[in-house]
């Protein structure tokens, strides 16, 4: 008996270590430099929020003190998370933030994205194993301060900071090449209090590190890229991972009873708890080969989806209608390609983009699930482009994305195709306009101006914005590689707090 519970203590122990030994994403957390007061980070599996804890005189000068929790990456990659000091105020000099270095010694080669406790964003660098950090030549200043969110990319030899305030698009603040950075490199985030007798505190949350991959590389048939299926506060940014793999899959829709998304992967789909756990397959029948054009009816009961018949023009995307719980799909768009978008308000009609009569841009059809003639809502023109049709909640608005100005912007337009009205303004090109259940609020993804008008390719560093339904700036809220897939349906949580997302994590190591 006395052995027993001797090897039960062992194992609570054990268990404990395991606990208190896990960092996230991480693998690892040491001191560097041998600060006076030993630091440390802990994780919260339940937020997915790193407290992070560190002492030390400085990371400047030709060696470094500071606590750093990180892996070993090989190759170009992209970090970046959210950051707030946290405790009581102490060294105005204070900093948290990103680090890539060359090794765990003190006086390793680095370069860090830096934000100091006054709110001094910086970018800083040691070029070499024992170099002196110098003032203005090892150091780019951002412009502004108080930077909440900060990025690091290498690219080759070249590292590149980039860093936002929430709500806004990420800046560039400068970049530095570094000709003699190793291949195998540490990434990982750090903290140092600038004061030997004081351990500073922070909070660091959204943390992703992402494997950019090749430009021309097809996600349906490449198997070194993964994906991670999140959901999302939109009000203040915080994001959840609740599903991971090294393939690729596509597009959730938040099921009616809050609990519980929709997906789709492998020519099927699949359903998850918001908290993550056991995927389950919903039985589509004989359509199994189902694109990352699928949703919901307003009331709940019918699931609209797009599967692909053999040997039919435009691949075959055909829309079909089945019950939410599954079942037998029934045809509604006999000719092809047609691409599900949305339900309308009276569950009666949907919204689809197709092509027809050998023209060769998309237009958007809405068409009554029980039969009759689908209508024409649009006439694009010879390189024009419009996607991404969704009905308002009231019924009274359709919005959608169109090329008409020259870039893809948002626009607006009445249930019969009258009164078109653009709602977005930028440079980039913003596709697929989501609005939230109670019709405040409208997200959508916004992808770089330098993407051809008329694409929306995966892997690329993309965000997500919010807008008022009542008109109004729009606002970033989200920083992620991704694209084609992340967001292409409805995804919207019924209490309209929430959405639900694919991001892109890049290549698998």
């Amino acid at each position: 008996m006395k052995l027993f519970f001797t090897f039960v203590l062992f194992c609570i122990a054990n268990i404990c270590f395991g606990q208190t030994d896990t960092y996230g994403i991480f693998e690892y957390n040491k001191d560097i430099g041998n600060p006076k007061i030993a630091g440390g980070a802990q994780y919260d599996t339940n937020s997915q929020t790193f407290t992070l804890s560190g002492a030390g005189y400085n990371i400047w000068f030709e060696r470094d003190e500071f606590n750093y929790v990180f892996n070993q990456i090989e190759g170009d990659f992209i970090i970046t998370a959210n950051f707030q000091f946290i405790g009581e105020e102490n060294d105005p000099h204070s900093k948290v933030g990103l680090m890539i270095r060359e090794a765990e010694e003190e006086n390793a080669a680095h370069v860090s994205a830096a934000l100091h406790r006054d709110g001094l964003t910086v970018m800083q660098w040691r070029e070499l194993k024992g170099a002196f950090m110098r003032d203005s030549q090892d150091e780019i200043f951002a412009p502004k301060t108080n930077y909440g969110i900060l990025q690091l990319e290498r690219s080759g030899e070249e590292i590149i900071m980039r860093a936002a305030h929430f709500g806004e698009p990420l800046q560039t603040i400068g970049s530095h090449k570094v000709d003699n950075l190793q291949n195998s490199v540490l990434v990982g985030l750090f903290i140092t209090s600038h004061d030997e007798n004081y351990l500073g505190q922070a909070k660091v949350w959204n943390v992703r590190i992402d494997k950019p991959v090749l430009d021309d590389t097809n996600p349906n048939i490449s198997g070194d890229i993964g994906c991670r299926l999140e959901t999302m506060n939109v009000l203040n940014g915080k994001r959840m991972v609740i599903y991971e793999k090294n393939d690729w899959f596509e597009a959730p829709n938040w099921m009616p009873d809050g609990k519980k998304l929709l997906f789709n992967m492998d020519g099927l789909l699949y359903t998850i708890p918001v908290e993550g756990g056991q995927i389950s397959q919903l039985n589509t029948g004989f359509a199994n080969r189902n694109n990352n054009d699928h949703g919901i009816s307003f009331d709940g009961k019918l699931l609209a989806i797009s599967h692909h018949r053999e040997g039919l023009p435009g691949g075959g995307s055909t829309v079909y209608v089945l019950p939410i719980e599954g079942g037998t799909p029934q045809l509604i768009t006999e000719e092809t390609p047609s691409y599900w978008h949305g339900w309308a308000p009276n569950n009666k009609e949907i919204l689809y983009v197709a092509t027809r009569k050998g023209k060769l841009t998309y237009d958007i059809y809405k068409k009554n699930i029980k039969g009759g003639d689908e209508i024409a809502l649009t006439n694009t023109k010879e390189g024009e482009h419009v996607d991404g049709c969704e009905y308002s909640p009231d019924g009274k608005y359709i919005f959608y994305n169109g090329s008409a100005s020259g870039t893809m912007q948002i626009w607006r337009m009445r249930p019969d195709g009258s009164r078109k009205e653009q709602v977005t303004f930028d440079a980039n090109n913003d596709w697929f306009p989501h609005i939230s259940p109670d019709g405040k609020w409208i997200v959508y993804i916004s992808f770089p101006s330098d993407i051809p008008v008329n694409s929306h390719p995966s892997y690329k560093r993309v965000t997500l914005n919010l807008i008022s339904a009542a008109g109004g700036p729009p606002r970033v809220i989200a920083y992620l590689y991704g694209g084609q897939g992340t967001m292409n349906v409805p995804s919207w949580s019924p209490d309209s707090k929430h959405i639900s997302f694919v991001s892109n994590s890049g290549k698998r190591d």
